[in-house]
């Protein structure tokens, strides 16, 4: 049978949305209320799903799934194009909706920003060389290595990167010929919800689902019968549930699990020059993101002029509600993560570490505001540094020997990621390759590309994604030997 053929690419003129019409078509009158962190005014409310509307949709997405994949590649090629337009045409909406669900700024590596990378995803999956076809064996027993479709993916995301993620879950998935079923975090189901309403006006019927709703969601996904992968993002404890609830369907699994990512920084840096880079390694999305820079190992011989120059950007950086356009940083997204910020800065205000910035919420302000917190002279075994915070405090920890750093930077359980900073290329790739994290930066912290695979170490998640084995991670291998 041959596949339908694909359609002409939308203008902006035919998908632009306003920001009240992408409310509607998201929001259900009789739903549970989505607050704004940061004032807490309502955004719009969302319908719950049950495991009754998970078998639903995974049963459209797989009915849908031989038709997708009997598109050719250039098909699906164009559609990802076709959707990366119309989520540029929808852009500013959706980043409204974003920032007011979610808490982030505008602008800065804010709601704009990811919105923007939601589209420029696409293009870059769309982009990427399909693997397999290659020959494999020796001249007496040939063989070739091809990669098809897994089948359903089931797309569960987190509320720091909403929209991002969930491009990050089904681009590669789309492109290989799966279809998709994705559960929203609850904290964040309007903008996801938002952002496949956009992608719906222009992708066959059911080929991406959405599913909102709570836990019961989410383990019904993971042992689903009728679900062949699921792609995760999110806390190490939730990982473990996803893990023990695929074991009897024995469902493929790429986890992006918790991170307490470590920095160490060499004597030989000018810590004016790295500073800026330092603030955002850690302070992205407020802190609230799973590969940022959660512990600073400084050298003794810089680290009071570290501390310096680091504190002195911090201060110039503004925190506020997201709307207002000169804000960089914003609001905790939920209450919860709000109490173990503050919890973790006062287990180390009291161990006699210091303030150096912050550390001081007013607890009469609206929202989840906390603000940006330097904390120095902390010891390794402290809390703040031992545990992940996910928010806007760093510890900034003395050494004397970049030994005793590598080793402190690894007797954490968690491996998302880690950086070394260093006027010398060659010294910090020595140190980087010591370091037990899936990807180690120099000079820089949690840059992500759409071409580089990214994946975790220990504890925090097994499996590849972005690049040619972020495709490779939604098919399954097949071998034509003879």
């Amino acid at each position: 049978m041959t596949a339908p053929a694909v359609s002409a690419p939308v203008s902006p003129e035919d998908t632009a949305l306003t920001y009240d019409d992408l409310l509607a078509a998201v929001t259900d009158p009789s739903g549970r209320e989505v607050l704004d962190p940061a004032t807490g005014e309502l955004v719009g409310r969302v319908r719950e799903r049950t495991a009754a509307d998970l078998d639903d949709a995974v049963a459209a997405v797989r009915a849908a799934q031989p038709a997708w994949a009997a598109r050719s590649d250039a098909d699906r090629v164009a559609l990802l194009h076709v959707a990366a337009d119309a989520i540029e045409a929808a852009a500013e909406p959706l980043a409204e909706l974003l920032s007011r669900e979610q808490g982030k700024p505008l602008n800065g590596t804010g709601a704009r920003f990811e919105v923007g990378g939601c589209a420029a995803w696409l293009r870059a999956t769309a982009a990427t060389p399909l693997p397999g076809g290659e020959t494999v064996g020796d001249p007496d027993t040939p063989a070739v290595l091809n990669y098809r479709p897994v089948g359903v993916v089931g797309a569960i995301g987190p509320w720091n990167w909403p929209m991002m993620i969930t491009i990050w879950q089904i681009a590669p998935a789309l492109r290989m010929g799966n279809t998709v079923v994705v559960k929203p975090s609850e904290h964040t189901p309007l903008s996801v919800l938002a952002l496949l309403h956009v992608l719906d006006g222009v992708l066959p019927a059911d080929v991406v689902r959405a599913v909102a709703g709570g836990r019961e969601v989410g383990a019904g996904m993971a042992g689903h019968p009728d679900v062949d992968k699921v792609m995760f993002t999110g806390s190490t404890a939730t990982g473990q549930a996803i893990i023990r609830s695929s074991a009897d369907t024995v469902k493929r699994l790429t986890l992006e699990l918790g991170g307490n990512d470590a920095g160490i920084v060499l004597p030989d840096v000018d810590p004016q020059a790295i500073a800026e880079g330092l603030f955002w390694g850690a302070f992205i999305n407020t802190g609230q993101t799973c590969a940022a820079l959660k512990r600073l190992y400084v050298h003794t011989d810089v680290y009071d002029a570290v501390c310096s120059a680091l504190t002195e950007v911090a201060r110039a950086m503004p925190m506020g509600r997201g709307l207002d356009e000169e804000n960089v940083l914003g609001p905790l997204q939920n209450r919860a993560q709000y109490e173990i910020v503050a919890g973790l800065v006062e287990s180390a205000r009291e161990s006699g570490a210091r303030i150096l910035l912050g550390g001081d919420p007013d607890p009469q302000a609206p929202g989840n505001f906390y603000p940006t917190t330097l904390v120095a002279d902390v010891d390794d075994a402290n809390p703040l540094v031992a545990q992940e915070q996910f928010g806007p405090a760093l510890p900034i920890i003395r050494y004397t020997d970049v030994e005793e750093a590598i080793a402190a930077a690894n007797r954490l359980d968690v491996g998302l990621g880690a950086s070394v900073w260093s006027s010398d290329r060659d010294a910090a790739r020595e140190v980087a390759g010591r370091l037990e994290a899936g990807t180690v930066w120099i000079n820089s912290h949690g840059m992500v590309h759409p071409f580089i695979p990214f994946g975790g170490h220990k504890r925090s998640g097994y499996g590849l994604e972005f690049g040619v084995e972020g495709l490779k991670a939604v098919a399954v291998p097949q071998i034509i030997n003879g």
